[in-house]
C-alpha cells in the first residue's frame, strides 16, 4: 500500500493531479485484476464478475459490518499517525500534517467515489449529495442533508465518531475546522468544479447540540 501510494504521489508531483488520476484509473483496473487472480489461486477462492465469491455469499448485514470495520480501521490509522506526529513534534505540526494530508486524500476519495458511481464531469449538487453518502465517514458517522434548494443544500455531521469519543471522555471538541475547510471544499470541487463550499460551524466554533459541524454547498 505504501509503495502504491508513493507511486501516485510522485506521478502527481511530476505531472499534476489531473494526469496522475488518469494514470491511477488505468493502474487500478490492471492492478486489481492481476492481484485478485493471483490471490484467488493462492488462497483457493472463486471469483465471480471480478468479486471474490465469499463476499457474494455474505448477507447484507455482514457486508455492512465489514464496511464499517474497514472504515473504522481507516479512521484509527489516521488517528495513530496524528498522535505519533503530535508526540514527536507537538499539536501544531500534527495539525499541519493532518490538514495537508486531507488536501491530498479528500479529492482522491471524491475521485474514487465518482469513478465507482460513474458520475459525469458536471453532476452538480445531485452528484455531490450522492457522493457524500459513499465516503468512508458515511459508514461510521451520522450525517444529514437539509434545506435543499435548486442551487444549494446544507450538509450536517450529526454524530462524529472522533468528537463523540472525546465528549465521552470529558474532553473539548477537537478543533478540526482547518482540516474540514480543505476536506469538504476539495471533495466538492472534485465532484464538480462549479460547486462552492461555506463553513456554517465546525470546532472550535460554537455549534448546537444537534450537530458537530455543518457545511453549505452551492452553485
Amino acid at each position: 500500500m505504501m509503495h502504491h501510494a508513493l507511486w501516485y504521489s510522485e506521478v502527481q508531483h511530476q505531472f499534476g493531479r489531473e494526469k496522475a488520476l488518469e494514470i491511477l484509473h488505468e493502474v487500478c483496473n490492471k492492478s486489481y485484476d492481476t492481484q485478485l487472480k493471483r490471490l484467488s489461486k493462492i488462497l483457493n477462492f472463486e471469483v465471480n464478475d471480478n468479486v471474490p465469491d465469499f463476499l457474494l455469499q455474505m448477507s447484507e448485514n455482514e457486508l455492512e459490518f465489514l464496511k464499517e470495520g474497514v472504515a473504522v480501521n481507516w479512521l484509527s490509522n489516521d488517528g495513530i499517525w496524528f498522535q505519533a506526529v503530535e508526540k514527536a513534534y507537538g499539536m501544531f505540526d500534527a495539525k499541519r500534517c493532518n490538514d495537508s494530508c486531507w488536501g491530498q486524500f479528500s479529492p482522491l476519495e471524491a475521485w474514487s467515489v465518482k469513478r465507482l458511481l460513474n458520475l459525469p464531469e458536471n453532476s452538480g449538487l445531485d452528484g455531490l449529495k450522492k457522493a457524500l453518502g459513499y465516503r468512508l465517514y458515511a459508514a461510521i458517522n451520522k450525517q444529514k442533508i437539509s434545506e435543499e434548494t435548486a442551487d444549494s443544500f446544507i450538509f450536517s455531521m450529526l454524530d462524529c465518531r472522533v468528537q463523540s469519543a472525546r465528549k465521552r471522555k470529558g474532553l473539548e471538541d477537537y478543533p478540526c475546522k482547518s482540516a474540514g475547510i480543505v476536506e469538504y471544499r476539495t471533495f466538492a470541487e472534485t465532484i464538480d468544479k462549479r460547486i462552492k463550499t461555506d463553513c456554517i460551524a465546525c470546532p472550535p466554533d460554537n455549534h448546537p447540540n444537534a450537530y458537530f459541524c455543518a457545511w453549505r454547498f452551492y452553485m
